[in-house]
């Protein structure tokens, strides 16, 4: 795997060290957060689509993975081991800051191979543009993280 060398990554050691975390608590902190933040903003065609689909975030520099699902009203915590997700999107933890940020399109960072994509193409696409079609402001963190963010040293 060829990744950008202009993008930081979390040093090896602490990448092991979040690796050795269990699974659970983190994807339930994360579904928690796509939940309080996302679903209520995602159109009913696209969460109709994404119904049952096993979905996985991987943060490749923390070496950690974050598996759920879209049922009836909400998204649900995907059960360790249950299968090969059907879309999987994996990038380093920088990478998905510049994406939430807006600072970088993920089409570019697809194609310089920062961001990689698997599984199904369509669910792929429909993820993409259902998120590139929302307005970030929804994802916009309180007034005191944004601080904490701006003062983020940027490489470049």
């Amino acid at each position: 795997m060829i990744m950008s060398t202009h993008t930081p990554i979390i040093p090896r050691p602490v990448g092991r060290a979040l690796g050795f975390l269990p699974t659970y608590p983190g994807s339930k902190l994360f579904v928690m957060g796509l939940n309080l933040l996302l679903a209520k903003h995602l159109p009913v065609d696209v969460l109709t689509y994404l119904e049952g689909q096993h979905l996985r975030i991987e943060v490749l520099d923390a070496q950690m993975k974050f598996d759920y699902y879209w049922q009836g009203s909400s998204f649900k915590v995907q059960t360790v081991g249950q299968g090969t997700p059907d879309l999987c999107f994996k990038a380093n933890a920088w990478v998905y800051l510049r994406m939430i940020q807006r600072t970088e399109d993920p089409d570019t960072l697809f194609f310089s191979r920062d961001l990689q994509i698997e599984g199904d193409t369509e669910l792929g696409l429909l993820v993409k543009n259902a998120l590139d079609a929302m307005d970030m402001d929804v994802l916009s963190p309180p007034a005191i993280v944004q601080d904490i963010l701006q003062r983020i040293p940027r490489p470049f």
